[in-house]
């Protein structure tokens, strides 16, 4: 086992990015079209069962921007440990990080169960469907601990600049996820059809394995996990590091799920079959967004070495790479969704009031995905620096300032079309305003440490 070393202060930028975004981009890719299988699957279930399946979604992505949060938090001070030289800090912050997502993920699946009912009645759905529901969400829930650790597990090795391990452990994980859909799902050989509990039973295995799968490889191969027992002290300044980006990087995150909640309830206003149709945009959405995903799971560990190390010019030269690159392949992704949208959707439902809610939102939203791939990157390079904070304003900015008021003005004057132009236009908005904000806080730092060295981030 070797200890990390801070690899991401030397060599050109560009390349860096790139070699530490495909292995990534790939375990994304797999995992989000692993989440648009299940609903393929389903579809073939039935529009109830995608209905159901999509009232779900938010809640499910409340959850997982804890996941997030915490691994954000993981990161950054990982990587900023790293990038000044203290690994022994580095190991027990990766495993404090495990313990600390395990005790509040646990926490917040037992309250989910216990509040299915009301919650998902509050969000509009019919009450024929809430026993089906309740079932579902249920055994999702139980799965939520896996998901979070493993997600900050992979968290910290991302910080050591290897994103090679994480992508094929992700790829992993989203392909036994498909292996089993179908067997849980339809039922083969002595296994019964369980639809949309099948779904949920294939994630709960696929996340089981997935989590053995990481903290074997943090042990065994990247020596990233302590098994002495930490200083009561110790522990406190670790989960308060931790915290300090993890808490505001979830908020961020769990904004836009909750703002979707009250989107879906609005949209459920059209019928389930509207709010299956949005459901499937979702998902398609999710898929073709993945490279910004995989870019801002990069740019964290990056500039937190390179904050650590004093080198300003890298960080600004990175962001100004990864905004021009959101915005080109923004734009191409916009231009193939819409030639797409005339025949995607029916891959998923042959009901015509699905299909045509999924078709209105490929043609109106993926003009702005551009900007929401550099609002994401921007974000993610906020937790980098140690500097959370104003991803939360930009986060809070985009959805609640922007996005929910012109959505329900959108939609007093155009229905659903409104709601999706007003997603669009909060993107647009919001992407100028983080890029610029990013670029004026990485300069401010990297200043104060020009005058006092320990205010980096590292840990001496």
């Amino acid at each position: 086992m070797v200890s990390p070393k801070a690899k991401l202060t030397e060599g050109l930028v560009g390349p860096h990015l790139v070699n530490m975004t495909v292995p990534i981009l790939f375990g994304i890719a797999m995992m989000m079209a692993q989440s648009l299988i299940d609903a393929w699957f389903l579809g073939k279930v039935g529009d109830r069962a995608l209905a159901a399946f999509s009232f779900g979604f938010p809640i499910l992505m409340v959850i997982t921007s804890v996941a997030i949060g915490l691994g954000a938090g993981t990161s950054s001070v990982v990587a900023r440990a790293i990038g000044s030289g203290d690994h022994r800090r580095a190991r027990r912050l990766s495993t404090d990080s495990l313990l600390l997502s395990f005790l509040i993920t646990a926490t917040l699946a037992a309250i989910g169960i216990l509040t299915i009912d009301p919650l998902f009645k509050l969000l509009g759905a019919p009450a024929d469907m809430i026993p089906m529901i309740r079932s579902f969400m249920t055994i999702l829930y139980c799965g939520v601990p896996f998901l979070v650790v493993g997600m900050v597990g992979t968290s910290s090795m991302r910080a050591t600049g290897d994103t090679g391990l994480p992508g094929k452990l992700m790829m992993a994980g989203a392909l036994l996820n498909v292996i089993l859909d179908p067997i849980f799902i339809f039922g083969i050989g002595p296994v019964p059809a369980m639809g949309l509990d099948g779904a949920a039973t294939a994630a709960l295995m696929a996340r089981g394995a997935m989590f053995l799968g990481t903290i074997y490889f943090m042990v065994r191969r990247l020596d990233m996990v302590s098994f002495n027992t930490p200083d009561p002290a110790e522990l406190c300044r670790s989960w308060r590091d931790i915290l300090h980006v993890g808490l505001p990087a979830a908020g961020t995150n769990a904004i836009i799920p909750i703002a979707m909640t009250f989107i879906t309830a609005m949209i459920a206003r059209y019928g389930p079959e509207a709010v299956a149709g949005f459901g499937v945009a979702s998902r398609i959405e999710s898929l073709v967004l993945v490279i910004f995903y995989a870019l801002s799971s990069v740019i964290g560990p990056f500039v937190g070495q390179n904050l650590s190390a004093g080198k300003e010019s890298r960080i600004q030269e990175a962001l100004r790479l990864c905004a021009l690159f959101c915005m080109g392949c923004g734009l191409l992704i916009a231009l193939l969704l819409a030639v797409a949208a005339g025949h995607v959707p029916e891959l998923f439902s042959q009901n015509p009031d699905v299909t045509d809610v999924t078709r209105l939102f490929l043609w109106i939203a993926p003009i702005s995905y551009g900007a929401y791939g550099v609002v994401m990157v921007m974000n993610a390079a906020f937790n980098g620096l140690g500097k959370p904070m104003p991803a939360v304003y930009i986060s809070v900015t985009r959805m609640m300032l922007l996005y929910l008021p012109l959505a329900i003005l959108g939609r007093q004057l155009f229905g659903i079309a409104g709601i999706f132009a007003a997603y669009a236009a909060a993107n647009l908005l919001s992407g100028l305003l983080s890029y610029l904000w990013a670029r004026r806080t990485a300069h401010n730092l990297l200043a104060v440490s020009d005058m006092h060295p320990d205010a980096s981030g590292g840990h001496k």
